[in-house]
């Protein structure tokens, strides 16, 4: 069931939500949060369709909100409000408002937004592109209790990491981020079959795919190693070394679909790591609506320090030079007992 309205107001808009589960006989709302896409004209078909995907898992009720520019100055200076309301099978499981701003209207986004929300139900927002540097002081995004942006939407996806790092606000996070989960598992699980020290990692993936710096900050951060970031020509993230003092650690997904993970003293396994579209990290995202504190550590890790020679503090020195120093410990032990008795004799 589809609704159009021309220059409406959010009273009339909830009314249409209303009648509209009326006619279709389901006049409960059953959804579980408000999603609130900020989009372009361009993006927003992809957008609501990655969002009815993935409202299969979490109905919900989703505002799509496009600005649209107009041309001359008197278009400008005139508000409007165009509305698409969908239901039923054109809203997948839950209900869609689809709203086009005009003119002065566009700088109160969420004066039209706030009258939409479900009460007392959670909140996302998500800028499927041209996300604000604060997401968190966005007047939407100041309505959320969760903001997802997408870094890899930017024009320099990498050097964004650094502004989400300096605006970052507990709820913030990034498709970027979500991309990697099946990554992060997937070493986690191999570094749980070995008792090894980590010494050193690698990452490797597409020059301007910011989910590679995100892997390299988590594994740097969480190991307290040197994270080199080297370059492939992907597709996406393609492989991860980590090496230890019992051999190296290797998960190397050449194609973008099937990976091998490969142990020191362990048969080589072939595992599933299939790149994910929008839909599915979507669903991901919504199904925790808590800080993720891992990636703020991760964020503010700090893209400028991959690839730093040196661990970043004292102890993981002395665990990096601990296997070299058990392997010649013998030998060092007797040249220090030669000149220690010449000396006396002298």
């Amino acid at each position: 069931m589809k609704t159009d309205l021309t220059d409406t107001t959010s009273s009339k808009i909830n009314k249409a939500l209303v009648l509209g589960r009326r006619a279709l006989g389901t006049p409960a709302v059953g959804m579980v949060l408000t999603l609130v896409i900020v989009t372009d004209e361009e993006n927003a078909y992809d957008a609501l369709k990655a969002a009815n995907d993935a409202s299969r898992e979490h109905p919900s009720r989703t505002l799509v909100v496009i600005k649209r520019a107009a041309r001359s100055a008197r278009d400008r200076a005139k508000a409007r409000l165009d509305a698409e309301v969908r239901l039923g099978a054109d809203a997948s499981t839950g209900e869609t408002v689809v709203l086009r701003l005009y003119g002065e209207v566009i700088d109160h986004a969420q004066s039209v937004v706030l009258p939409l929300l479900l009460p007392d139900a959670p909140v996302v927002v998500w800028w499927p592109v041209n996300a604000p540097a604060d997401p968190a002081n966005d007047p939407l995004g100041s309505l959320a209790q969760r903001r997802v942006t997408d870094a890899y939407a930017c024009e320099q996806p990498v050097e964004e990491l650094d502004a989400r790092s300096d605006a970052y606000t507990p709820g913030d996070t990034d498709l970027a981020w979500t991309r990697i989960t099946p990554w992060r598992s997937m070493l986690a699980a191999a570094l749980d079959q070995v008792t090894c020290q980590v010494t050193s990692a690698e990452v490797e993936g597409e020059e301007f795919n910011p989910s590679v710096e995100l892997l390299g900050m988590w594994l740097a951060d969480r190991l307290k190693v040197p994270v080199k970031r080297l370059v492939s020509a992907g597709p996406g993230l393609t492989s991860v070394r980590l090496d230890s003092d019992c051999g190296p650690i290797v998960l190397d997904r050449p194609d973008g679909s099937l990976a091998t993970l490969s142990i020191q003293g362990q048969p080589d396994r072939a595992v599933a790591l299939k790149r994910r579209e929008t839909a599915e990290l979507i669903a991901e995202e919504l199904r925790r609506l808590d800080p993720d504190d891992t990636y703020a550590s991760a964020l503010r890790y700090g893209v400028a320090r991959l690839g730093e020679e040196k661990a970043p503090n004292p102890p993981v020195k002395k665990a990096e030079a601990a296997p070299a120093a058990a392997e010649e410990a013998p030998k060092p032990a007797a040249a220090k007992k030669a000149p220690a008795k010449k000396a006396a004799g002298k």
